[in-house]
């Protein structure tokens, strides 16, 4: 029998001991299922590359691995048990990194300058309308830029600018003079400079969102104008998300295949002027997988490998460019 001065017993309450097990068991769970998906991309990568370069093995074999690189003729023969055609994909690595390299220059300042003015000078209203139109740019298909490009952009922008830079300039630099077809390097490259404009200004405008608003401030108290601050405290601070930024812009102008396939023209050879036509890794097997022969299709396997190569190579160098400026930003801020 309880008295009027006893309390109810408190419900027993989970001891911490208990809570801490099951919470160390569930971060062991946890970060073992981190560990296992992050080895299963290196996995899932290793096993492309590996399969791939088997594949591509006997038409490096038979190229020899640098002729196949540096070769200058594609002649694809039809045989099915051996090799019977020449195998060089030299016009195809410099047409992919010719028009990468132009699409990147054209885009990259263009979206360093979008950045900011959104970031820094745009109203409010504007700025989230003018951020959300970039998210959007960037999710379109590349065919649809393709078609645009093809059927409106080039016929009325580009061609009639580059039929007048060709019949002015191209009469004291021969680079930029002869014929222009519809279809040739310059304006596959504009294309898919105004492809990648929106990925590389997205991420570039985050980055430069994120930059300390003390620094910004302490910059206008020096007696600093706007374009100093953006210029010496905005830009340096966002430059390793900038590199970044381009990598990823570069890399999908490198793997770019049917917006290129419509503008470049598919010549396979090396243009010798800005307005040629010519071809790239991904486009030239784009255009000849259906109805390649066998042998042909394990040359188009080894043209898959090199542009592994040649991406794992930007990649890399994108690497060392944002460590180098790690590096030197560490040194300047322990000075």
């Amino acid at each position: 029998m309880t008295t009027a001065t006893e309390k109810p017993a408190a419900k027993r309450q989970p001891s911490q001991l208990v809570s801490r097990g099951f919470g160390r068991y569930a971060d062991r769970i946890f970060s073992g299922f981190l560990i296992v998906s992050g080895f299963m991309v290196l996995l899932v990568l290793a096993a492309m590359v590996l399969r791939t370069t088997l594949d591509a093995y006997p038409v490096f074999e038979y190229q020899g691995f640098f002729n196949f690189l540096f070769g200058t003729e594609w002649r694809a023969g039809f045989n099915r048990n051996e090799f019977s055609g020449t195998y060089g994909a030299w016009p195809f690595i410099f047409g992919t990194l010719f028009t990468a390299t132009i699409a990147v220059s054209f885009a990259l300042p263009l979206a360093i300058a979008v950045s900011l003015y959104i970031n820094f000078y745009a109203p409010r209203r504007l700025r989230t309308a003018m951020s959300y139109s970039v998210e959007i740019l960037a999710a379109v298909p590349s065919i649809i830029f393709g078609l645009w490009g093809l059927l409106w952009f080039v016929p009325n922008v580009l061609h009639p600018f580059s039929r007048w830079v060709a019949s002015t300039v191209g009469e004291v630099i021969p680079w930029l003079g002869g014929p222009v077809p519809n279809t040739n390097y310059f304006h596959a490259s504009v294309v898919l400079g105004i492809m990648i404009l929106p990925i590389i200004t997205a991420i570039t405008r985050e980055v430069m969102a994120t930059t300390p608003p003390d620094e910004i401030q302490a910059g206008y108290g020096l007696g600093a104008t706007k374009q100093e601050v953006l210029a010496k405290v905005v830009l340096p601070r966002s430059f390793g998300g900038i590199v970044g930024a381009t990598m990823l812009g570069l890399g999908r102008a490198l793997g770019e295949t049917i917006a290129v396939l419509m503008l470049i023209g598919s010549s396979q050879k090396v243009g010798e002027r800005l307005f040629d036509t010519g071809d790239t890794l991904a486009a030239h097997i784009a255009a000849t997988f259906q109805d390649a022969a066998p042998e042909t299709l394990t040359a188009l396997l080894g043209i898959g490998v090199v542009l592994f190569i040649v991406t794992m190579i930007v990649n890399v160098i994108a690497r060392l460019i944002v460590w180098r400026f790690a590096r030197s930003a560490s040194a300047g801020d322990a000075l």
